[in-house]
């Protein structure tokens, strides 16, 4: 309960802001609908690609995967520190303890850490996709030695 009450924190600063809209809120919106639509973007692409029977046990790397491994985590940060812009619009400078808090188990505790303990042993291939794919920001995809 007290996760979800820092994590909240964003959310309810935005939602009582007497404050006229401004750049910041501009801003923090855009970074709330970009995040929201790559995370949806992302579970579309895993979902399609799971219901394809040849797909069973293979490693995902179409879509956005070939440039995040967890792109839909990437999303949800992205959507939180959206909430937070707009909260900090409002001078809720405070607030950004939802944000961080969000990062933390997206990146430590529940999102990427949970997800490498067994993946490796459940999905051939997901060595080498480790190798050429960054693990949350998305980037690049880094060439392997054959």
């Amino acid at each position: 309960m007290a996760l979800a009450w820092v994590v909240s924190l964003s959310a309810l600063a935005a939602g009582i802001n007497p404050e006229p809209w401004n750049w910041i809120d501009t801003l923090g919106v855009c970074l709330v609908v970009f995040g929201a639509t790559f995370e949806a973007l992302a579970d579309l692409q895993l979902a399609g690609f799971k219901a394809g029977p040849a797909h069973r046990g293979q490693v995902m790397d179409r879509g956005l995967r070939p440039t995040s491994r967890h792109p839909y985590y990437f999303g949800e940060f992205c959507f939180w520190w959206g909430i937070y812009l707009i909260a900090l619009s409002t001078q809720a400078w405070w607030a950004i303890a939802s944000p961080v808090l969000m990062t933390v188990l997206l990146l430590k505790v529940s999102g990427v850490a949970l997800l490498k303990l067994d993946i490796t042993e459940r999905r051939p291939g997901y060595r080498e996709y480790i190798a050429r794919t960054n693990a949350f920001f998305p980037g690049w995809t880094r060439q392997t030695q054959p």
